[in-house]
């Protein structure tokens, strides 16, 4: 089983910057794919981006450029850094793995950017 949890969200001006972190439970952490998606208010989940065991990283056209997903193994902990941020990256942001089958999320963290 993996357990995942989420900090770093906040309130951020219209081309501030946050860095979210995601801290994961367990030995295999260096073993798993990590996702970052997120969710506004009234719209389906989407995902943002995905960092591999091998350390390569793909985004979602929307935040390609301006957000950062990177990994540290030995603190077993995902990250996003997020700059120039916009109102439209509004949302609660989860992480996300898949270990045998079973997908796993965090309770979230809440991302609000003012314009």
């Amino acid at each position: 089983q993996v357990q995942l949890v989420e900090s770093g969200g906040g309130l951020v001006q219209y081309g501030g910057s946050l860095r979210l972190s995601c801290a994961a439970s367990g030995s295999i952490f260096s073993r798993l794919t990590m996702g970052w998606y997120r969710q506004a208010l009234g719209k389906k989940r989407e995902w943002v981006a995905n960092i591999f065991v091998g350390g390569s990283t793909t985004y979602a056209d929307s935040v390609k450029g301006r957000f950062t997903i990177s990994r540290d193994n030995a603190k077993s902990t995902v990250y996003l850094q997020m700059n120039s941020l916009k109102p439209e990256d509004t949302a609660l942001y989860y992480c996300n793995t898949v270990y045998l089958g079973t997908s796993y999320w965090g309770q979230g963290t809440q991302v609000t950017v003012s314009s």
